[in-house]
């Protein structure tokens, strides 16, 4: 039995920055996904945003680099072999500079299926298969502080309209990135 992660002392990051994007030319469809990115300066244990055309699975998301070369990196633990074909696009290292001290609770919704009902006159059944899901998301709930760096870079993403990257930091070591 796997050891379970309890919701305590986990640490609550915010993105701060973002580096210079480095144009990809190629991600493999492997796993993991392999991205070809020219002297990208990437180190093992980064986190990266993607901007990707064609390969829309990655586009948006964040990444863990892992198994570097001066041109190419691993999309930790991410199976790209069934995603679509990539065309072109950018990552971006993250910088999580800003480290929550308030927050309360952490609560996901969403990644319910939706259903297609493929019952025909022959069946006594009614018989549905699932089909795509809704998006996925958080909410942390927090004291208000308006000194806390982490609500700062918040505030900012509000009113630029710009998302930023969380991660939580579990006590065990385990972390769980995503883009808010």
């Amino acid at each position: 039995m796997p050891t379970p992660i309890f919701w305590s002392n986990v640490g609550v990051d915010v993105q701060t920055a973002l580096g210079t994007a480095k144009s990809a030319t190629a991600i493999t469809k492997a796993s993991p996904g392999v991205v070809t990115a020219a002297a990208h300066g990437f180190a093992n244990g980064d986190y990266v945003v993607a901007s990707v055309a064609g390969m829309f699975e990655v586009d948006q998301r964040v990444f863990r680099v892992a198994n570097i070369t001066t041109n190419t990196f691993e999309l930790e633990g991410q199976d790209t072999t069934t995603f679509n074909t990539f065309v072109s696009g950018t990552f971006a290292a993250i910088t999580f500079g800003a480290s929550m001290t308030t927050a309360q609770d952490v609560n996901f919704s969403g990644g319910e299926p939706e259903f297609a009902d493929i019952t025909t006159v022959h069946d006594n059944v009614r018989r549905r298969v699932p089909t795509v899901v809704s998006s996925m998301s958080a909410t942390i709930g927090a004291l208000y502080d308006r000194t806390d760096p982490a609500h700062i870079e918040m505030a900012k993403a509000t009113t630029q309209k710009t998302p930023r990257a969380i991660r939580l930091r579990f006590s065990n070591g385990n972390k769980l990135v995503g883009s808010a």
